[in-house]
């Protein structure tokens, strides 16, 4: 507010005290306000500029820096789930995820623990930590899954394991005095491994996808796809990808969760590949003079981060390096949320 509307000239005889103004707005004459509501648009409804413009550097931006650092220091918690047939490389391709040793934990170093072929569910924990960013890594594998003669209803443990960590999520947000920070042990991803059939999809595969997919994310992959040609692959991956549009069954990422042009763009791209041919090594080999990460067989080294002999580096940038953040999203804001509605729901009836 400049000076001279609040204070009188000197030359004028007032005093030098500032004059009482009143708060209501000035009145305006009946003629203007005849020629204002003729043409004039209501100040309610007016409408105003999209963006405001700064006069100089404010430092909004350092919002990310804040957000940053505070992530950094606390961590987060991301949940892994693995589900096959025993013998599809389960533990090789979550180690190759990570580059460690995160599937199995052992007693003594330099042995890896055996785990018995039983559909019960077994979840290790490891902290990691990259250039300083700390994460919680939870990996839940389920061995024996589909290797019984009768196969029916063998993935109720797994969805039973799934609605335990809603559970004990929704016990621990509806406290009255609740932690700060409330520990997430929820499935924010689950991998199928299809066996490298060449032909169509099981049932067992079907039916599985179709009922995890409303409670969890599911991203399919065909496992050890080195055993399939390039022609051979194609096929296969054409037949699931028609199986899954038959049946209904939206996997990771879904159509329905796209929020804007670029994610619906990025995610057909992404749905045009799946499942991902995946092949899993946690071995490094010599390779024109460089060390990677590959299989070495008798016709020459399958490079497993080599996009032109497997999809893994696909696989390792949905689940990390771009959807991450997504996946736990996702989990958090429809399949946890469909779950604590049904829950509240239920506990509401009378009776």
């Amino acid at each position: 507010v400049q000076a001279h509307r609040l204070y009188p000239p000197r030359g004028a005889g007032s005093s030098l005290e500032p004059e009482e103004r009143s708060m209501e707005p000035p009145a305006v004459p009946e003629e203007e306000e005849e020629e204002e509501e003729e043409g004039a648009v209501p100040l309610s409804v007016a409408p105003g500029p999209v963006g405001c413009q700064l006069f100089g550097y404010v430092g909004i931006e350092a919002v990310l820096d804040q957000m940053k650092i505070k992530t950094m220091k606390t961590g987060f918690e991301f949940n892994i789930m693995v589900v096959g047939q025993s013998g599809l490389g389960k533990s090789t391709m979550v180690n190759t995820l990570f580059k460690s040793k995160v599937s199995r934990k052992s007693s003594q170093p330099g042995q890896e623990e055996r785990i018995p072929k039983t559909v019960q569910l077994q979840s290790i924990t490891h902290v990691i930590e990259e250039k300083g960013v700390k994460m919680k890594l939870t990996v839940t594998d389920t061995p024996g899954f589909g290797d019984q003669i009768n196969n029916e209803n063998c993935w109720d443990p797994i969805i039973k394991y799934i609605n335990e960590q809603y559970e004990r999520y929704l016990r621990e947000e509806i406290l009255i005095t609740r932690k700060r920070k409330i520990p997430d042990t929820r499935v924010h991803g689950c991998v199928y491994f299809v066996p490298p059939t060449g032909h169509w999809l099981r049932p067992l595969d079907l039916e599985f996808m179709r009922r995890l997919s409303k409670i969890v994310n599911v991203v399919p992959v065909i496992a050890k796809a080195d055993t399939l040609t390039l022609e051979e692959r194609a096929e296969f991956k054409q037949r699931i990808q028609e199986d899954l549009k038959t049946h209904t069954i939206s996997v990771y990422p879904q159509e329905d969760f796209d929020q804007d042009p670029e994610d619906r763009a990025l995610n057909n791209r992404i749905r045009e590949k799946i499942p991902f041919a995946v092949v899993g090594a946690d071995q490094e080999h010599q390779v024109n003079g460089k060390r990677v990460l590959g299989r070495k067989t008798k016709w020459g080294i399958i490079e497993v981060e080599n996009p032109a002999h497997c999809e893994f580096p696909l696989l390792r940038d949905l689940l990390i390096r771009s959807h991450l953040q997504d996946l736990k999203d996702i989990t958090h804001n429809v399949h946890y949320e469909s779950y604590r509605v049904r829950r509240l729901n239920e506990s509401n009836r009378p009776g």
